[in-house]
């Protein structure tokens, strides 16, 4: 089925992107982000366990609003939304920089929902608020679907799993973990409840002061049946099915910040002086700024184009999905480069807004992959 020329974006996506950006500005703006995450430089950085801050109490009315519900399948008691609606949640959050497990929650509803009714209990608790994550990335780093340190073993008594899960994004944050482990049946994927006996959260010290991410350990957990989320050897099928919408989201969230950066950018320069002279009106400035609208303008238009393929063009979702990441990473790269640069001096200090937008994007740019990676990918599987 082709793809509508308007990216499937109607008059449902608008309500829902216009009602985001309200709720989040009277929410989330600069003062309750830098209360919840950037008071001190040295609690964020010095203190012997990293910080984890998200507001809960805002993550209900999130919960209220149907957000957590975005992408479950109407089947299982969600919205059942189209994958440009969620892309348009994902860059609203990255506009304001949110520090909240909704990214990961959605994260975890895409690989969910592609195992089937196994995981129609785990999805009613998200519809509900518990946060989840994805832990199914090994030791080194690796985002391919086959790479996991978790193994299954299944005996009478049912299955249980050992090992490490990296890289582990609001690991502090979700009530349940989504496993990858490998038997020698194949990979398999698996809920894993937070407080579950030999399940242990090491915190990671990052650069990024809205996420936290962590090593998770399972020593012998036991996982009863009904938190088998898929055969052995089906684990990675879903996952590779869960990959589009996995980096649409991504990307989606990297866009908006990259707005954020862009407009910040602009205004700074409207209003700074030098010279007894906007330095806007500058060419050393203004080709830099339109440079920055050109990237996000670009890496939007693939975002939503990934998205709607998803919906409408599954057979292209991969190829087009690697594009927006691609491009939003890069994207990323470039207007982080440019906000510091052009606020100058201050650009550089913990006082400047600009510093938490810009380690979120430098996280963010290597999720899942940075451009080279997903133009890697491409060049492998679809030259």
């Amino acid at each position: 089925m082709a793809q509508p020329k308007d990216f499937g974006f109607g008059p449902d996506e608008a309500m829902l992107r216009d009602s985001a950006r309200r709720f989040l500005k009277e929410n989330a703006g600069i003062d309750r982000l830098r209360a919840l995450v950037a008071r001190d430089h040295r609690e964020a950085y010095e203190a012997p366990v990293p910080p984890a801050p998200w507001d809960e109490s805002l993550w209900r009315q999130m919960t209220g609003l149907g957000w957590t519900a975005l992408a479950v399948p109407e089947r299982d008691g969600g919205a059942g939304a189209s994958m440009t609606a969620v892309a348009a949640l994902a860059e609203e959050v990255g506009r304001v920089a949110l520090p909240s497990p909704l990214l990961s929650t959605l994260l975890s509803t895409c690989v969910l929902r592609e195992c089937g009714a196994a995981s129609a209990a785990w999805l009613a608790r998200i519809v509900e608020g518990s946060p989840a994550t994805l832990a199914i990335t090994d030791a080194a780093g690796s985002w391919s679907p086959t790479d996991t340190d978790v193994n299954a073993r299944t005996d009478s008594r049912g299955v249980t799993l050992s090992g490490a899960a990296s890289f582990v994004q609001d690991a502090r944050k979700a009530t349940f973990f989504v496993v990858s482990a490998r038997s020698g049946a194949g990979l398999g994927l698996f809920a894993v409840p937070a407080d579950a006996p030999g399940v242990t959260v090491t915190p990671d010290r990052i650069v990024d002061l809205t996420r936290d991410q962590a090593v998770v350990r399972l020593h012998d957990v036991e996982v009863p049946t009904d938190s088998v989320l898929s055969a052995p050897g089906e684990g990675e099928r879903a996952l590779v099915r869960a990959t589009p919408a996995i980096l649409t989201i991504l990307a989606a969230d990297l866009v908006g910040a990259a707005e954020w950066q862009l407009q910040t950018t602009a205004e700074y320069a409207r209003v700074r002086t030098q010279f007894d002279r906007p330095i806007g009106a500058f060419q050393a400035v203004k080709h830099p700024i339109v440079n920055m609208m050109l990237e996000v303008d670009r890496a939007r238009s693939l975002v939503y184009n990934a998205a709607c393929a998803i919906d409408h063009e599954p057979a292209s979702a991969l190829r087009l999905a690697r594009m927006a990441k691609a491009a939003a990473s890069d994207t990323a790269a470039y207007c982080s480069g440019r906000s510091v640069q052009l606020h100058g001096g201050i650009g550089f200090t913990w006082e400047c807004d600009v510093q938490i937008w810009f380690k979120r994007q430098k996280h963010g740019q290597f999720l899942f992959g940075d451009g080279i990676h997903q133009r890697t990918m491409l060049a492998e599987h679809f030259a």
